[in-house]
């Protein structure tokens, strides 16, 4: 196990990604551009994005499992309801989309890097230990709930 798993809050982690992303924009300023609708586009993802991460949140809440991702053993349950049933990992998608607006709103293409790289990063040292865990916790029924349901869409 890295010393980076499970260590960053995600919602953290998303404001650090958003953090360079904007930091990027700022040192190549000669790479931005203006197209008609960006602004549009950045609203209608970061929406989509919150209302993704706050329906997995209430999704949670229902079933009456943590929200807390720094600690997927004390999980209760899986849940496979909701926006659960055609992603593993909707809040993390949400916040995808919200920096993917937020890429939009920056209009420099250099910012779109920051989207890959979060993927990554998420993939490495949050979902595949979060799935670790879950599937030691599970067993069979998290191992045919990953057979089914795509990680990110």
């Amino acid at each position: 196990m890295s010393s980076l798993e499970l260590k960053i809050p995600p919602l953290l982690l998303t404001a650090l990604f958003g953090c360079a992303m904007y930091g990027i924009a700022l040192a190549t300023p000669a790479l931005s551009i203006t197209l008609p609708g960006t602004g549009y586009l950045a609203i209608a993802m970061a929406v989509a994005g919150c209302l993704v991460a706050a329906a997995a949140v209430i999704e949670f809440r229902r079933h009456g499992t943590t929200v807390n991702p720094l600690s997927p053993a004390s999980s209760d349950s899986i849940v496979r309801s909701g926006v659960y049933a055609w992603s593993r990992n909707p809040m993390y998608l949400g916040f995808l989309l919200w920096l993917g607006g937020l890429s939009a709103l920056l209009s420099n293409p250099a910012t779109l890097a920051g989207l890959p790289a979060f993927v990554l990063y998420m993939n490495r040292f949050q979902i595949v230990p979060e799935e670790r865990v879950l599937l030691a916790r599970f067993g069979g029924q998290f191992a045919r709930y990953m057979a089914t349901v795509r990680r990110w869409l």
